[in-house]
């Protein structure tokens, strides 16, 4: 996959569609002089590269200086915004809001201040239907200051009523806010360490989740309020491997914008995240029928206009639909038919490269990498694996132990046992680094230290001594972070019974629909 260019004008320029190109250019030539603008040239420039070369730049567009790149960047990335904010967008509400704010100062500063708060009334009418806090808080601010400045004898105790309207506001704004930093900051020791690994940081995650709920949140009424008391829940299970609390809050989350249809237009991307917790939960409790009717539901929803206009909409969906499907396979034991899915889903990531966060190519990978190696086809399984292995962000332990792991297993199937000493070493070394020696990865090391000395014809014992060793640890909380990262007992029923990974997860498929 291409590097991702982190130039923020490049990025806004192919984030643009046809039209707004076109409505750009437009405006540029009408708020100008001449046609003939260097801005203008340049946005041509960056319209056809494929990614952010400055060299390139000033070769095909020679009248540009290199002195002068600077400030042409700043001056186009300004005009680009400039024309954006232009095209009406009806459906977005802050954009709604903010105009009503900016029509009720322009009153203000011409001294038509009843106008004014008429146009207030109306903004906080409006941005009470859409939960919009903030524009109310705003609004009240604004009419205390015209209270203040003018005796509009409008009503005998209009001071006693927007100083509760403005404690009630605030009240509601600090429950918020509280919340959503909860919420925050959970799903970032997610993408830090992934689950919980041990007893010691469960209860450190309990003790930190205690604290800092805030004591308000039973009494939480407001769409918000209970959004992000969802998503604390949502996290907090997630993180300590409490699948049915998991689904119980995800299930509440989605539930919510059933309750308030007007939201969706609203917070599109917090209903995407929901459905997205939801499936995954389905996925993690293995509800292969209530995951395939959530799938349906979500992609159904992706073709809905408030999310086919949107571009960012868009890609979230895409990421989350397709991981879901992916998981679907996997609890079908369907892996083959998931590796077809491969070039369309490089095509896509190669077409969001911009706009895809590292966290989630690696999962993509990750995932693509378990549809290969279950399919048995572990070069290719490889490969994908190599590109989480050399990726040196800081994200996900986790999930860069389970790759080591699973490429440890990929040459083990494959025969290369003049790099399986030296693998060994390095992924106990770095996952022992890491804290993430649980029981079963040991065991597993273990087995595949002392494989080495064993003979082919005496490794089918050895594999059923480990399959009996690790099925005792399939039921203990603490040790089902490596089951949900590698299906190890499928793997080694696989070898005991000399069929595919996928033949033994499909045969347990079917027989749990029996």
């Amino acid at each position: 996959m291409a590097n991702r260019s982190t130039d923020a004008l490049f990025q806004l320029v192919k984030s643009l569609e046809k039209s707004e190109k076109r409505n750009f250019k437009l405006y540029v030539k009408r708020n100008s002089d001449t046609g003939d603008l260097k801005i203008i040239r340049l946005f041509d420039v960056l319209d056809i590269l494929d990614s952010y070369d400055e060299q390139l730049i000033l070769k095909k567009e020679k009248s540009i200086k290199k002195v002068q790149l600077s400030n042409l960047k700043a001056h186009l990335y300004k005009e680009i915004l400039s024309s954006l904010r232009l095209i009406k967008d009806e459906d977005n509400i802050d954009i709604r809001l903010h105009e009503m704010m900016d029509q009720a100062r322009i009153l203000f500063n011409k001294g038509l201040y009843l106008q004014s708060l008429k146009v207030l009334d109306r903004l906080k009418e409006t941005a009470g239907e859409f939960q919009q806090l903030t524009y109310i808080q705003q609004a009240l601010f604004f009419e205390k200051k015209i209270e203040t400045f003018y005796i509009t004898r409008s009503m005998q105790d209009r001071a006693d009523k927007l100083a509760l309207e403005s404690e009630t506001v605030n009240g509601q704004l600090i429950l918020v806010n509280q919340l959503s930093n909860l919420a925050l900051q959970l799903y970032s020791w997610y993408i830090q360490h992934g689950h919980a690994r041990n007893a010691k940081e469960i209860n450190g995650l309990k003790s930190f989740y205690e604290k800092k709920l805030p004591a308000a949140a039973g009494r939480a009424t407001g769409f918000y309020e209970k959004l992000y008391l969802y998503q604390c829940n949502v996290w907090y299970a997630f993180i300590r491997q409490d699948f049915l609390m998991y689904y119980r809050y995800a299930q509440k989350w989605v539930d919510l914008f059933t309750g308030n249809a007007a939201m969706l237009k609203v917070e599109t991307a917090s209903y995407i995240k929901g459905m997205h917790n939801l499936m995954n939960a389905h996925f993690s409790l293995m509800n292969v029928s209530r995951l395939e009717d959530c799938i349906k539901t979500f992609d159904l929803f992706t073709k809905h206009r408030i999310l086919t206009e949107n571009e960012n909409n868009r890609i979230m969906a895409f990421q989350y639909l397709y991981t879901s499907r992916i998981n679907l396979y996997f609890l079908q034991g369907k892996f083959s038919k998931g590796v077809r899915l491969v070039p369309f889903l490089e095509a896509m990531l190669k077409q969001y490269s911009l706009y895809l966060d590292t966290h989630r190519v690696l999962v993509f990978n990750y995932k693509i990498a378990c549809l290969y190696f279950g399919s048995g086809n572990n070069e290719k399984a490889i490969d994908y694996l190599n590109t989480i292995i050399n990726n040196k962000a800081d994200l996900r332990t986790d999930l860069q132990c389970y790759a080591r792991l699973l490429h440890l297993i990929a040459h083990y199937e494959m025969g290369n046992f003049d790099l399986l000493e030296y693998l060994i070493k390095s992924v106990y070394r770095f996952m022992a680094k890491m804290g993430n020696l649980s029981k079963v990865e040991e065991a597993m090391f273990d087995f595949l230290r002392r494989s080495f000395h064993v003979g082919a014809h005496a490794l089918k014992p050895e594999f059923e001594k480990l399959l009996v060793k690790l099925k005792k640890f399939e039921g203990n909380p603490l040790e089902s972070r490596a089951f949900a990262y590698l299906d190890v007992i499928s793997w080694l029923e696989s070898k005991i019974n000399g069929i595919q990974v996928q033949d033994v997860v499909r045969n347990k498929f079917l027989h749990s629909k029996r």
